[in-house]
């Protein structure tokens, strides 16, 4: 997070609004900034149609409130935020609001515009009573490259926006497989996010991973091996900081499972072997009537719909391999379907930087006003922008990540994959920029510390670096630096044990 960040910025906003007191508009756009400043991160989920985008929304905060089917409202934008009481309120094209009634049926929360058309709704806000967005504000957002051109405008023009900056902080991007639809978009909302900084603040999630291979078992390892080709592709590792497989129709499953579900697996995990494999073989031999079970067709095409074929055959393989209730089994399955690692993503990678990542939006957004309408005094603030930007190493990194990604160097390849890690290209934490494990003894990291300062020092000093070689080793230095710092670590001194840096915490003596 920008040190001593939020507080610069206020007084940066507090000095523009004293130039633009005349201007309401300038004035609402301050208070507007001023506001997101304040909130969580603001993430939002986007992709083209049928890719999973709400099903990945509902595993994230870990109830069913996103709507999954093709109503109208899966075809405007709806902000999810934390509130202690749940209230659904439908912001209407040309001003105005709507409340709307707060209805569940079967678990899921059921969203009634009253007759209303998508095209009549600005947006939708649902405030809800969950922790998971207590941290972060989540977007759902219609899909891209819809059949319907409205559809895919609406989404196209609330995140890459021609004339601001977008509102989402970063995006969870869903696709099935590159297409040039997805790059584009990339592109646009690098530009949009970010301005001229062109900030890399997305991450690619290969969604429904547990349908490539038919549905097998092994499915999710077959994603992994293709997203793993996908972070090396070039035009994707330009947009998007990584790219992980999930299957979130299983997660979303698996994060509201219901206990007549689990009793379901179980039947299931107990029935003779010929007949379960028999009965798992197909989506129609599962549903097919006459089976030798007590579940009836209705219950089981139920279960196809909350968990895939995929997510049938794995509950009932892990209640055989333990699972001994719905929590167990639960955990188990949110383990298997990649979500825990995009939530840890999202924790390093875009909360960590959330700061960072608003500031400079209010940097590019101040810069812009005072351009378009200089006032008198502008000398004076944008003074104060170029300290900000000078004095936060958040915004450099964020910079040099960018242009280590778009526009490369003239380092060697092994420094510029180096590089990109100490800035935070793996994860912000302190073990990751170093390339240590979460164990590494305090006498490893001094060593580390010291073996890659020497290295980056000597690159920033040698005659033949260029200045913008130096400058690059220079913010690479000082995330050195701050790394050092964060983990403790000082003058290497006489031990009788080892140190160990516990992940996320100070160094600890063993012995």
């Amino acid at each position: 997070m920008m040190r001593g960040g939020l507080g610069e910025l206020t007084g940066l906003l507090d000095g523009t609004r004293e130039l633009y007191a005349d201007d309401t508009s300038a004035i609402a756009q301050l208070d507007r900034w001023q506001q997101r400043l304040r909130e969580p991160l603001r993430l939002a989920v986007a992709g083209m149609v049928k890719a999973g985008k709400s099903t990945v929304l509902n595993a994230l905060i870990g109830e069913q409130i996103a709507p999954t089917d093709a109503g109208e409202c899966t075809r405007t934008v709806t902000w999810y935020r934390y509130a202690r009481t749940a209230r659904i309120t439908a912001r209407l094209v040309g001003g105005g609001e709507v409340r709307l009634p707060v209805t569940r049926s079967d678990g899921a929360l059921v969203m009634d515009l009253g007759g209303r058309q998508a095209e009549d709704v600005a947006r939708i806000d649902v405030e809800w009573p969950s922790e998971s967005l207590r941290s972060t504000v989540l977007i759902d957002t219609p899909g891209i490259a819809s059949i319907s051109a409205d559809v895919s405008e609406r989404s196209v023009r609330f995140l890459t926006p021609t004339d601001a900056p977008s509102e989402a902080d970063a995006i969870l991007y869903l696709l099935r497989h590159i297409h040039a639809s997805d790059v584009s978009f990339l592109e646009a909302f690098r530009d949009a996010a970010a301005g001229s900084s062109q900030t890399i603040n997305a991450v690619a999630l290969l969604s429904r991973a547990d349908e490539i291979g038919s549905g097998r078992i092994d499915s999710l390892l077959s994603a992994a091996r293709i997203a793993s080709r996908y972070r090396q592709d070039g035009a994707l590792r330009s947009l998007a900081l990584g790219c992980i497989p999930v299957a979130g129709l299983l997660a979303e499953g698996a994060r509201t499972l219901r206990e007549n579900e689990f009793s379901a697996f179980q039947e299931l995990a107990g029935l003779d072997r010929s007949i379960r494999d028999r009965m798992l073989i197909s989506v129609d031999r599962f549903t097919r009537p006459g089976e030798q079970t007590t579940l009836s067709v209705q219950r089981r095409a139920a279960l196809l719909d909350r968990f895939g074929i995929f997510g049938v055959r794995l509950a009932a393989a892990l209640v055989r391999g333990g699972a001994r209730s719905s929590s167990a089994l639960s955990e188990r399955m949110v383990q298997q379907s990649g979500l825990i690692e995009v939530q840890r993503f999202v924790a390093e990678q875009f909360r960590s930087r959330a700061t960072a990542l608003k500031a400079r939006v209010v940097v590019e957004g101040v810069e812009a006003l005072l351009r378009d309408d200089p006032r008198a005094g502008s000398d004076r603030v944008l003074a104060s922008l170029e300290r900000v930007t000078a004095n936060s190493h958040d915004l450099r990194e964020l910079d040099l990540l960018a242009s280590l990604r778009t526009s490369g160097s003239d380092l060697s390849d092994d420094d510029a994959v180096q590089a990109e890690r100490i800035v935070g290209g793996a994860g912000t934490p302190a073990l990751s920029r170093l390339g240590l494990p979460d164990l590494a003894t305090t006498v490893q990291i001094h060593d580390r510390v010291e073996e890659l300062l020497a290295r980056w020092r000597s690159l920033a000093e040698a005659p033949l670096s260029d200045r913008r070689t130096v400058e690059l080793c220079r913010v690479v230095v000082r995330s050195l630096e701050g790394a050092a710092s964060e983990l403790g670590v000082g003058r290497r001194s006489d031990r009788s044990a080892p140190d160990v840096v516990l992940a996320g915490g100070p160094p600890q003596r063993l012995g």
